[in-house]
């Protein structure tokens, strides 16, 4: 009889986030790892399981909690609880901890940048600088008296206070990117398939939109944080970008391919979007030829492209993955937990 702890790690995620949470595993457990299990499935391997991981979303109700009677700890990866019966939890004595994850993390900050770079149309203020533009004044020292603002006579600078901003793809980059733009008092829309509870959207100071649609014609920022899917392969075309309304800026840190982009340069160009920015691309590195990059070579368009790197330089690596399973190995170890909710 194996000697090694077993543990169930539920996903929706795609091979490649699969085998590298495997690779971060410790020895001492024994990983099953499935995608998107059936509840039956579920219900049939949580008898054997020390240890349930869930990675993004997955009820888990009484029911399943009853039927893993050796379980000693779940672990959701992230900080959404709304699907986990927390209370059934309490009276079977299971500990519950939620791990904040780096990368969405940086998502989101991520995100914030590309926001603010299109509200304060930086690209353009930087090429004006760059090229010392005078505005048809003459330079003189500045005193507490003299100064020149705006001397270029730029237009169109904002910001993002009071803002309505809708997110698209509403999983735990959107939970991280919500609470970053709490202190913005902006105005907050989320749309995904599935309605949170009530009191997540209270928690969260957010409401809900039924469509992408109906969240973009809303909106005066849309940002896409869609994954990418069969369902969602290029689902931001020329009708989805038909209901923005005139002048929104549209930001894309989600799922590279998701995005038409086609579609997205003509909205541009049309002067529909008020700007644009885009982290992931539908090809990988993106060709020379793509019609974004040549929109880009105008310094001044309200565009900004950035290398699929907003979860930051480091790889999705097994070691990186290590820290999911940092929880388990404190139950080993008899030492305190770190984020325990329940």
């Amino acid at each position: 009889m194996s000697l090694k702890h077993r543990t169930l790690f539920f996903t929706d995620r795609g091979a490649a986030h699969q085998q590298w949470a495997l690779d971060g595993a410790p020895p001492e457990l024994d990983v099953v790892m499935r995608r998107t299990p059936s509840r039956a499935e579920i219900l049939a391997l949580l008898p054997e399981a020390e240890f349930l991981i869930s990675e993004r979303s997955g009820v888990i109700d009484a029911e399943l909690i009853a039927a893993g009677p050796r379980l000693r700890l779940i672990q959701r990866l992230g900080v959404q609880t709304w699907d986990i019966d927390l209370e059934a939890a309490r009276r079977a004595g299971l500990p519950v901890c939620v791990l904040p994850i780096q990368t969405c993390a940086l998502v989101a900050e991520h995100v914030v940048m590309q926001m603010l770079g299109l509200i304060k149309r930086l690209r353009e203020l930087m090429a004006v600088s760059e090229a010392a533009e005078l505005g048809g004044q003459t330079p003189r020292r500045c005193d507490e008296d003299h100064f020149a603002y705006n001397w270029s006579g730029r237009e169109n600078i904002s910001g993002l206070r009071g803002k309505t901003v809708s997110i698209l793809g509403f999983g735990e980059i959107g939970v991280e990117l919500a609470a970053r733009l709490q202190g913005f008092d902006c105005d907050l829309i989320y749309q995904k398939r599935k309605r949170l509870p009530p009191e997540a959207e209270a928690q969260l100071r957010m409401r809900y939109a039924a469509t992408r649609e109906e969240a973009a014609a809303q909106s005066d920022i849309v940002v896409a944080l869609l994954p990418l899917g069969p369902e969602t392969d290029q689902v931001l075309s020329t009708s989805f970008f038909a209901q923005l309304k005139p002048g929104a800026l549209f930001i894309h840190s989600g799922g590279s391919g998701t995005v038409d982009e086609a579609a997205l340069a003509e909205a541009l160009q049309s002067g529909r979007l008020g700007g644009a920015a885009v982290d992931g691309f539908t090809w990988e590195p993106v060709p020379p030829d793509n019609v974004l990059i040549a929109l880009a070579q105008d310094r001044r368009r309200n565009l900004i492209l950035t290398p699929h790197v907003a979860a930051g330089a480091v790889p999705g690596t097994g070691k990186e993955r290590a820290a999911d399973y940092v929880n388990l190995m404190a139950v080993l170890e008899g030492r305190a937990l770190r984020y325990r909710v329940a």
